[in-house]
Order: C-alpha cells, then sequence, then structure tokens
C-alpha cells in the first residue's frame, strides 16, 4: 500500500493587508494558477545582513509554517519564522511607489533602500 504523507505544517504570525491579498489574488489569476502560495523568506545578503524573498511557490515543506488568508495561502520556512513573526505584508500602489511592503517589528535596522535588515 502506497501513500503520501502530507508534510507537517504549523501557524505563523505574518499578517496580509486586504491591499497585499487583492494583488496576489489578481497576479495568480493572471498566471491562471490557483495552486500557488505567496512564500516569503528571509535570506542572508544585502546592506544591513538579511533580505525578504517574496515569490510563487507551489510546495508546501515539511516543517513550513502556513497561513491562509481568504484564500491567499503564506507560506514561511522555519528558519524565516522567528525574523518575521508579527509582521504585516502590504501592497502600495501610489506615484510614489508600487508594490509589496513588509512593516517587520523584529528589524533592528535597514539599508536606505529598504531591501535589507537587521
Amino acid at each position: 500500500m502506497t501513500g503520501t504523507i502530507a508534510p507537517s505544517t504549523t501557524s505563523h504570525g505574518v499578517g496580509l493587508t486586504e491591499a497585499a491579498a487583492q494583488k496576489i489574488r489578481s497576479l495568480l489569476a493572471q498566471e491562471g494558477r490557483e495552486d500557488l502560495h505567496l512564500r516569503v523568506a528571509v535570506q542572508p545578503g544585502g546592506c544591513s545582513g538579511l533580505i525578504y524573498q517574496l515569490y510563487f511557490d507551489e510546495r508546501v515543506l515539511d516543517g513550513d509554517a502556513v497561513v491562509d488568508f481568504d484564500g491567499v495561502g503564506v507560506v514561511l520556512d522555519k528558519m524565516s519564522v522567528p525574523y518575521l513573526e508579527g509582521a504585516s505584508i502590504d501592497f502600495e500602489d501610489t506615484i510614489a511607489k508600487q508594490g509589496f511592503t513588509i512593516d517587520n517589528p523584529n528589524a533592528g535596522s535597514s539599508c536606505a533602500c529598504g531591501d535589507s535588515f537587521s
């Protein structure tokens, strides 16, 4: 008898604004893919030591933390959860700025470009 083992997942404390959720839904609709999740990760790099990575992923790996925001899945790997606990993801579309932003209370400092933090 063969079967699949579901990955072990937990939840996380990252929030997603309605503006961000709407933009993600729009991007997924453009791609014609409803099976993708937004993966948010923290990686070494950037001016201040750590950088955010946001990308669509169809996988949920063992140990990932997942929260569903009304059909929009946000996935974090277990190493990124402590760096992002309490953070909020938003989407801005103004004349001055367009894109996803992360308001992270765990970031002690950030670089001028806003892409890196420590």
